[in-house]
């Protein structure tokens, strides 16, 4: 099937800027989506004109305004029962709580919250993408499947044997997989009522060594946000 690639190109470099840890350059963007400055130049150009991007007085590019707006239509009713559980977490745990869904064979970052007393939290931008191969997050979810169920579903990704230990548990734990030095803790979200989803707390991986007080205020907040959903 034709697709644009003036759209796709669009798309990729909101991809690319929402998952970079630190703003990029247009020269980094143009690299990222191998085309010449130029061509990347106008596509920030027109996401700009849209409120999707901005630049700062460095010319680095950020997110802008008018991705939130967009953002907050996605899974509006899973977002408004989690908001108040992440913002709960965040600053309880003094580690920045974020949402995930499995939407299109990735896990993406729906919200995320951090603490307000903390300058060390690890930064994780709504937005984030990430294949459901790594972090806890993506295992948290294959966990509310059997394998075989798993199998059963229009799916690409393999069933991870930590999903298994998941299901088991009621959480799952990564290290280094998405990021170097940095870990996640996950839990499902127990609802019928919404995309697969799961929330998570991120933190150095070097800084945490008893995680049963956070594993715990996760399964609670989870539970609360099924039922706020309904389920």
């Amino acid at each position: 099937m034709p697709t644009s690639q003036t759209l796709s190109r669009g798309i990729r470099v909101l991809e690319i800027v929402a998952a970079s840890p630190t703003y990029l350059s247009i020269a980094d963007v143009a690299a990222k989506l191998d085309v010449h400055r130029s061509i990347a130049y106008r596509i920030i150009r027109t996401l700009e004109n849209h409120r999707l991007l901005s630049r700062d007085e460095a010319g680095l590019i950020r997110p802008a305004s008018g991705l939130a707006a967009l953002a907050r239509s996605v899974q509006r009713d899973l977002q408004s029962a989690a908001l108040p559980e992440l913002t709960r977490l965040a600053n309880n745990l003094s580690m920045t709580a974020f949402l995930a869904v499995w939407e299109h064979d990735v896990c993406t970052t729906l919200q995320s919250v951090e603490p307000l007393h903390s300058s060390n939290a690890i930064v994780h931008r709504p937005g984030s993408v990430h294949g459901m191969d790594v972090g806890a997050a993506g295992i948290a979810i294959q966990s509310m499947y059997t394998k075989e169920q798993w199998r059963a579903l229009d799916t690409e990704i393999e069933y991870r044997p930590q999903a298994r230990e998941a299901r088991i548990d009621g959480y799952a734990t990564s290290a280094n997989e998405v990021i170097q030095g940095v870990a996640s803790i996950a839990v499902p979200i127990p609802s019928q009522q919404t995309t697969p989803a799961s929330i998570a707390v991120v933190f150095a991986a070097s800084t945490v060594t008893d995680r049963n007080g956070i594993i715990r205020a996760l399964k609670e907040a989870a539970l609360n946000i099924a039922d706020e959903l309904g389920n």
